[in-house]
């Protein structure tokens, strides 16, 4: 197939207003999966300490939805008064406004602690004054355990975790204790909690309806291995003797006895397929799964097209924080599951090249058009990197250091395949003025991080296989600069936290906003060189 320019513009804008119509809009056709996060919701990866590189305890999360907040905040350690109450409220769509969002309605109170710690507070909280980091992955699972009688749901249940406690196992028991009493009215989830020495997956479920608690279970990531939640369930064979790796509800059991899902006459139970069975049949779940563990150990050989993968692996390398950012700007490049393989034709000088027609929104949403592997939805196929990814963190929790350079936050805004992770100390008082303002929902706002980066990514996707060579030549130094002078940052902060440690956090604090402010103001550069260097493809 030959096609002149000429042509190679006309194909390309066509099949822009295509796909832009079907994806710009999805939000608005697949509402009632967007609400609770799934279809096509958040990836977490998670590292132990002898895992990285460095031997920080990692967990992730990349925030796959148009709904949740745009923009992030500090929240200060307070003090409360005996007697306190802490208000709980739930998300409910809300489509007023400018974009789509959510509203919170208040469900009720429970007793208030009479100190709460500090915390980067992004829409689902990423880590406090202590280094305890989380991720989020919804699974959703049966319809069934679904219960509106709860208090508390999966983004005030993190605030409690990063208010209330100080590592991994503290949060889990405080999870169980408050989901219990007070009520769990989400759907199937799973947190990625990490401290300086270890990280754990955790799953919850609802209790049934009508019915107020929660069912949950426990896994830990073994110190020296890489695991992934892509939303499904994926804790199995549960060994409850072994509180070192494995902790749960005392109902775990009784629940699936009740409802008939399980009981001790067929055999081994198996929390994935009792509590949330449809989340094994999901290839946008199952393929990221398998691409993010055979990143990490390519010499497994994993099968593509398995039901499922080992829970963790242990890495072929040590993973660095670059080896990270790569798999979550990943599209299975180099795999048979590119979405744009066979897509090909032949340019001016005779080469065969991937074809004009490919690059629109791509490498993201061909799979509509082309129907690859299932198409869109639940069941089909979806890379991890993603054009709704309201922003990322990647959080490193390091126990050699004090607690106020020891644990750092990397965020980026927007799909991270066209993004740029910045570092974000646990100690820091404030974040660049554009990270904080809440502009997305009222509309197109320069002062406003997001949509910097969001109108970046939208303009990139025009002709993702061309514009990302000129992303990559802003962001790709920009990156590498920031992870290897981290230890020069942490060496200057701590030689300050020694004479003033009220120095050492303004220094930090100073050290974040100076690079957002920088890659916010790179991505309005990008754009505009974007729209001149491409202007007649537009």
């Amino acid at each position: 197939m030959e096609l002149s320019k000429r042509h190679t513009a006309i194909i390309t804008l066509l099949l822009a207003i295509i796909l832009g119509t079907g994806t710009l809009f999805a939000w608005q056709t697949n509402e009632p999966d967007w609400v609770d996060g799934y279809p096509d919701g958040c990836t977490s990866i998670t590292v132990g300490r002898k895992a990285s590189a460095d031997g920080s305890v990692i967990t992730s999360h990349t925030c796959d939805s148009h709904r949740t907040r745009a923009w992030l905040d500090i929240m200060p350690p307070r003090d409360f008064p005996g007697g306190a109450k802490q208000e709980m409220v739930k998300r409910i769509a809300d489509d007023s406004k400018a974009m789509p969002t959510y509203a919170y309605t208040p469900t009720g109170t429970i007793p208030q602690v009479e100190h709460t710690y500090g915390y980067i507070n992004t829409a689902y909280p990423a880590m406090n004054e202590h280094q305890l980091a989380v991720g989020e992955s919804t699974f959703g699972g049966r319809e069934e355990l679904r219960s509106d009688m709860g208090l508390i749901d999966c983004q005030q249940l993190v605030h409690l975790m990063l208010q209330r406690c100080t590592t991994a196992r503290e949060a889990i028991r405080l999870a169980g204790e408050l989901t219990g009493r007070y009520g769990w009215n989400d759907a199937g989830e799973c947190l990625t909690i990490a401290d300086t020495r270890e990280v754990w997956h955790f799953e919850i479920v609802g209790p049934g309806t009508g019915k107020t608690g929660s069912v949950w279970v426990a896994q830990r990531v073994p110190d020296d291995h890489v695991s992934v939640n892509a939303n499904g369930s994926r804790i199995r064979m549960i060994n409850l003797d072994d509180p070192d790796h494995f902790m749960a509800s005392k109902n775990i059991y009784s629940v699936a006895e009740e409802h008939g899902w399980w009981n001790k006459k067929m055999g081994h139970f198996q929390f994935c397929y009792t509590y949330a069975p449809e989340s094994r049949t999901s290839l946008a779940t199952r393929r990221r799964e398998w691409r993010v563990l055979s990143l990490a150990a390519p010499s497994l050989n994993l099968h593509p097209e398995s039901e499922n993968y080992p829970f963790s692996v242990k890495p072929d390398t040590p993973l660095t924080m670059e080896m990270l950012v790569d798999m979550f700007q990943d599209y299975y490049d180099g795999t048979e599951y590119n979405f744009v393989k066979n897509i090909t034709c032949t340019d001016d000088s005779g080469r065969t090249v991937i074809s004009p027609m490919a690059n629109p929104f791509m490498p993201y949403d061909m799979n509509k058009i082309f129907k690859i592997n299932g198409g869109w939805g639940w069941r089909g196929e979806r890379t991890i990197a993603r054009w709704y990814t309201m922003y990322a963190t990647i959080t490193q929790s390091r126990d050699w250091l004090p607690n106020e350079v020891g644990g750092v936050v990397w965020l980026a805004f927007d799909n991270v395949a066209n993004s740029i992770y910045v570092p974000l100390y646990c100690s820091i008082t404030d974040l660049p003025a554009s990270y904080k303002t809440p502009g997305r929902v009222t509309g197109f706002n320069r002062d406003c991080a997001w949509w910097a980066f969001n109108r970046l990514g939208t303009l990139a996707a025009q002709r993702w296989y061309d514009m990302r060579d000129d992303l990559a030549r802003v962001w790709e130094p920009l990156q590498t600069r920031m992870f290897t002078e981290q230890a020069e940052t942490d060496r200057a902060a701590l030689e300050l936290l020694k004479k003033d440690p009220l120095a050492a956090r303004v220094f930090l604090t100073q050290y974040g906003i100076g690079w957002g402010d920088r890659v916010v103001a790179e991505a309005w550069k990008l754009g505009d060189l974007l729209w001149t260097k491409y202007d007649e493809l537009f």
